[in-house]
């Protein structure tokens, strides 16, 4: 039976789990026992894809030796945190999410597992995620379909679900997803939690099932700014700490066009009723165009992907000592959304698919990159802000078409709209709470940054994040 204390411990974040343990006043097993008594009461989530309790305690019992040892510990000693099933790990598979992985074994740590584990975390199961990562409900047809703590008939958002799921529902402090069209920040807004995608490139990718080497990215979810760019920088070793930003010092960029046209009337209201307790707190919210952001992000999102799906996949599988490609997996993929997307990849001549992703990457992903850059330096704001995804969590089944405003649209297409563009441009984007509608859903706004402005990103978000208003912890 859990103790007492463990709604206490479980509540608790990454740096205040570090440093309880760290002082003495927790034990890292005390911690794992109630992070494990949390995941027994929300198991209905289906947040993992494998899961080994024995281990998680062993690694925790390890973490409590070397302090009663003395000496310095690592800043996360005894931590626990989730990996999605697309990062590997030698101590639990990667399968992304696919039957043909299923029983894949990594013989080593990816690099961004590796620096967690060098600074002490636990390895807290390996989270479920869309298959293969091609798509935002996390409605797995191999695996199961990963459920929304504020309301399990609703998707957690993908591909990064489990880890969303597992942080919005105090399973973990925070865990460890990735992101090619928004699958960091889309969980992040659906489960009421916080998300960074970094820069592309600046968070290592080796080690990590791909989409696409020029989209993807591996990132963080948390529950607060701190906890991020902790994780942040251990991961980079970009770990000074945040500079304070006042709220009178932060101009923000509000883009009417696009990211705020479109949206669920509910969302769009808290939105909006976000942006007014910004200006309230002191923030500066400046009108913005970003000319033609739509038809440059359709012109270079699909087309980096369907030739890239296949070359990165297929170098992944060579380097892991797999005897498969892509082509291999393709005939096991078990979620219908994704078995048509893939099959679709392989169908395309290679020729021609290179060809077209030669155009988007040589001449229409510089121009997006320059809309970006030019737009913050034009109106001189530190941040683009604007409603993360443009409507709540989608019912369980909704993987073709959902419901906005009574209409039926495309549940992919719509979901990622807003993420897109930051996405395929490569600039850091963070996902931030910002309310919760009348059926107890979570809404998120998000501030996307320059390309390499991660961390002065994340001083913004803190101050933006301290005039948002708190969302209820979900009932578990």
């Amino acid at each position: 039976m859990p103790g007492k204390h463990d709604q206490a411990i479980h509540e608790m974040g990454v740096a205040a789990l570090a440093a309880a343990i760290r002082d003495g006043a927790l034990t890292a097993e005390a911690a794992a026992q109630a992070c494990l008594a949390q995941a027994e009461r929300a198991a209905g989530l289906n947040a993992f894809a494998f899961f080994d309790a024995d281990a998680v305690l062993a690694d925790a019992r390890a973490a409590d030796k070397a302090r009663a040892a003395g000496g310095t510990l690592p800043p996360l000693c005894g931590v626990p945190l989730t990996l999605k099933d697309n990062i590997d790990t030698t101590a639990l598979p990667t399968a992304a999410g696919t039957p043909a992985l299923r029983d894949h074994r990594p013989k080593r740590n990816a690099p961004v597992a590796q620096a967690l584990f060098d600074a002490g975390a636990v390895l807290f199961g390996k989270a479920g995620m869309h298959e293969l990562a091609y798509g935002i409900t996390s409605n797995n047809a191999a695996f199961g379909a990963v459920r929304n703590p504020y309301d399990p008939t609703r998707v957690p958002g993908g591909s990064s679900g489990g880890t969303g799921a597992a942080v919005g529902a105090r399973i973990v402090p925070a865990g460890i997803g990735t992101d090619t069209g928004g699958s960091v920040r889309v969980p992040a807004a659906f489960c009421g939690v916080m998300g960074l995608r970094p820069t592309t490139g600046r968070w290592p990718q080796a080690g990590i099932v791909p989409i696409s080497s020029t989209r993807d990215t591996a990132g963080p979810l948390a529950r607060t700014i701190a906890d991020l760019a902790l994780l942040d920088g251990i991961v980079t070793g970009e770990d000074a700490p945040l500079p304070a930003k006042a709220p009178a010092d932060i101009r923000l960029g509000v883009p009417q066009s696009h990211f705020w046209e479109g949206l669920d009337e509910e969302t769009g209201r808290l939105c909006r009723d976000a942006l007014a307790r910004l200006r309230d707190a002191g923030i500066q919210l400046v009108e913005v165009d970003l000319p033609g952001i739509a038809e440059l992000t359709a012109a270079v999102g699909f087309p980096i992907v369907f030739h890239e799906g296949r070359v990165d996949l297929d170098a992944y599988l060579a380097a892991a000592g797999l005897d498969l490609r892509a082509a291999d997996i393709a005939p096991h993929v078990a979620s219908p959304d994704v078995k048509g997307l893939f099959d679709a990849l392989l169908a395309q001549a290679p020729e021609a698919a290179e060809a077209a992703w030669k155009v988007a990457v040589e001449e229409q992903r510089p121009r997006l990159i320059a809309a970006y850059r030019d737009g913050l330096a034009k109106y001189s704001v530190d941040a683009f802000v604007f409603p993360t995804v443009p409507l709540p969590a989608p019912p369980i089944g909704d993987d073709e078409e959902t419901l906005l405003n009574g209409q039926k649209v495309p549940t992919f297409m719509t979901t990622i709209r807003n993420t897109d563009p930051g996405s395929n441009a490569g600039v850091p984007g963070i996902s931030l709470p910002a309310g919760i509608t009348d059926a107890g859903l979570p809404v998120a706004l998000e501030l996307d940054g320059p390309p390499g402005g991660d961390r002065a990103l994340l001083a913004v978000a803190e101050t933006v994040a301290a005039a948002l208003p708190a969302i209820p912890t979900p009932k578990i």
